[in-house]
């Protein structure tokens, strides 16, 4: 009976052993850099670097031409309120003839060589029935 509970226990012992060495192999190739998970992680890692180097880059850039619109639009209204009072300052300057005379008050005005408005006639009057 002692000799069949030694077997036992040197069986157990063997198989113990084969399936620490296979769990090794696995464990090996999990964590390699090249193929397994560790090489996904490394990969993760470097990618996620480099995303943030692109949106350091990115948030400079955009602070950059921030400050540049904001001085354009800055200019655009200086130059829009200029526009404005150049064209109120129009209203002020008397009106001219192509002569370079200033017309009467009374004057009528002189008309254009062709006519101003055209009626086409299409016989139908452009309404169906």
């Amino acid at each position: 009976m002692e000799l069949v509970a030694d077997f036992l226990l040197i069986a157990g012992a063997l198989g113990a052993g084969f399936f620490c060495f296979i769990l090794a192999r696995r464990l090996n190739r999990f964590n390699d850099l090249e193929k397994g998970v560790g090489g996904a992680v490394a990969l993760l890692s470097a990618q996620v670097d480099d995303l943030t180097r692109t949106l350091v880059a990115a948030r400079e850039t955009n602070e950059g031409s921030n400050a540049v619109l904001g001085d354009l639009t800055g200019r655009a209204e200086v130059v829009a309120h200029r526009l404005e009072l150049l064209m109120a300052s129009m209203h002020d300057i008397p009106e001219t003839n192509p002569e370079g005379q200033k017309p009467k008050q009374n004057e009528a005005p002189r008309p254009t060589d062709g006519p101003m408005f055209v009626r086409h006639d299409r016989g139908d009057s452009g309404v169906r029935q």
